[in-house]
């Protein structure tokens, strides 16, 4: 599943991707930023993370880059996630999103390591206090899937 390649090129990936996630929410209106953790599927993993959303750039249409840190199943994995998420207004204090977006994998076991493209799917439903729910399903070279739960602070 995993090619491991030098660790030049995934210290290289990492700073690149890490840089965009901080750098691409300053470039448009800020909503603020989160917490996240929960467990994965393939690789059987409980990870942390964080995130930082934006405000609607149209109409519902959030950006919500984030970076989750797994460990487990003999590997660590760094997910950078570039997900975009569409809010759907329920008449409640909950709403339901969906969404998704392009991954940058970060993968590395027994000192070799690998960077991978994937592509993730989530849905998810938040309170307008900030607590949200997810599930995700990854593609290409992304965990199978992963159950989350987490609080963006507004």
């Amino acid at each position: 599943m995993f090619r491991f390649a030098n660790r030049r090129n995934t210290r290289v990936s990492f700073f690149l991707g890490a840089l965009m996630t901080v750098a691409l929410p300053s470039l448009v209106a800020a909503q603020g930023p989160g917490v996240r953790a929960g467990v994965s599927v393939e690789p059987d993993q409980f990870y942390v993370g964080g995130h930082y959303e934006t405000s609607a750039l149209i109409e519902r249409l959030h950006f919500k880059p984030n970076v989750e840190v797994g460990f487990g199943d003999g590997l660590t994995h760094v997910g950078v996630n570039f997900e975009a998420v569409y809010k759907f207004d329920t008449d409640s204090d909950w709403d339901i999103y969906g969404g998704g977006g392009p991954a940058l994998n970060l993968y590395s076991a027994d000192g070799n390591s690998d960077t991978e493209a994937g592509l993730n799917f989530v849905v998810g439903a938040e309170n307008s206090r900030g607590l949200f729910f997810e599930v995700k399903v990854g593609a290409i070279d992304s965990p199978n899937l992963k159950f989350g739960v987490g609080w963006s602070f507004r």
